[in-house]
């Protein structure tokens, strides 16, 4: 097993927020294989690259030798967590539940490791609890300490509805926790609150309380927004090699690194050395390549890895726009966007500033024609292709 410091360097990679790392020193210096869960609710079939954040690092917790608890929130899927959103979630039937967990874990074990993987179901435990036993449940928690979630907070403070089932969520989670006798609970940045249910839960059935690690939630490839298949800036991770590989190529130099930390299996030290590289003239493209090639090899295999980077260089050998990339829509307050507006909120350009240097540089192409106007303002309409550079392309639609 590695060294302590190492373990700490790896666990803490990427992540928000680590709570409390002198209590996770104690626990790895025990030696002993670590109980670490992340609980996922069904509730959509399809993965992308935002959703395997937190997988990922279940992966490298479980390359460090600890025990990885996947847990499906068959039952508390059926109650709905709003977590970010302001109005009630629908809650899901036991059969969409069942049927989007079956899918969910074929896509999963492209990152973990299946033989090394338990998988739970909180079903098994929370169907055998009685009323009586909920109601205990819930008398260890006030509505003032539920109300300190930022999201029932705003609903209260606006006069927006919340039901009662939508108390017994983060308690249900809080209380998978002691059931699993979990040493680190992971979670998005936005289920802090819950998490911490958990290590409160704990402590009142005497437990040791668990670590937390939350994770942040990916931009999209327009480096702005959340990843989100609404949004259209994903990458899917049942999406064909072409398409993972040509829409990673597409994101953004800045937002490249920001993928590698977060997405990439490489060494720290690789990364960095690739750090100093490109701060001494390589080419990010390289970069991009390597990342775009372990992505496409964890969800298709090397072979698919290899056929889609050749296809690639291909394409941009002879000068075509390629087949698969990003599809972007935006919602102007007004008629249109100014270019460098629209090619800042894509992820084509860091800034509007950069924006109108590339198009004084000549290096901004609008369906395949260079734009030369700074002030070109484009409309609502039919989509176009926009192009920085030779190998970043977006299609837009302002709607």
């Amino acid at each position: 097993m590695a060294s302590l410091d190492a373990q700490l360097e790896i666990i803490k990679r990427g992540c928000d927020e680590l709570l409390i790392e002198t209590e996770l020193r104690d626990r790895l210096k025990s030696g002993r294989p670590l109980r670490v869960k992340a609980g996922f609710d069904p509730t959509a079939p399809d993965l992308h690259l935002g959703h395997t954040v937190l997988i990922n690092k279940l992966r490298q917790l479980q390359d460090l030798g600890h025990h990885i608890l996947f847990l499906i929130g068959d039952f508390t899927g059926m109650i709905g967590d709003p977590t970010g959103k302001n109005t009630t979630r629908p809650p899901l039937t036991r059969e969409e539940v069942a049927q989007n967990a079956h899918t969910y874990t074929d896509q999963v074990f492209k990152i973990l490791d299946r033989d090394r993987t338990e998988v739970v179901f909180n079903s098994s435990w929370m169907d055998r609890m009685g009323a009586a036993d909920m109601i205990r449940l819930a008398a260890t928690h006030t509505v003032a300490r539920m109300l300190e979630r930022d999201d029932f907070s705003k609903r209260y403070k606006g006069n927006q509805p919340i039901a009662i089932h939508e108390f017994l969520y983060p308690l249900v989670q809080g209380y998978d926790s002691v059931v699993l006798k979990c040493d680190i609970e992971l979670g998005g940045s936005d289920q802090k609150f819950n998490l911490l249910m958990g290590r409160e839960l704990q402590k009142h059935f005497g437990q040791p309380p668990q670590c937390i690690l939350t994770m942040p939630l990916l931009e999209g490839l327009d480096g702005v927004n959340k990843m989100s298949k609404s949004l259209g800036n994903y990458v899917g991770i049942n999406e064909s090699p072409a398409e993972i590989f040509g829409k990673l190529m597409s994101v953004s130099d800045e937002l490249m690194w920001r993928y590698i930390e977060l997405l990439s299996f490489e060494p720290p030290e690789t990364i960095r050395k690739w750090k100093q590289e490109v701060a001494q003239g390589r080419n990010p493209r390289d970069i991009k390549v390597a990342l775009a090639q372990e992505m496409v090899a964890r969800f298709h295999g090397k072979a698919a890895a290899e056929a889609a980077l050749a296809d690639f260089e291909a394409r941009f050998r002879q000068g075509e726009v390629p087949e698969n990339i990003p599809e972007v829509n935006l919602s102007p307050d007004g008629d249109g966007l100014p270019i460098a507006q629209v090619l800042k909120q894509t992820g084509l350009t860091a800034s509007t500033s950069e924006a109108l240097r590339m198009i004084e540089q000549g290096g901004v192409k609008l369906n395949g024609e260079k734009v030369s106007d700074k002030a070109l303002r484009l409309g609502k309409g039919e989509p176009f292709v926009l192009q920085v550079g030779k190998r970043k392309f977006v299609r837009v639609t302002i709607v």
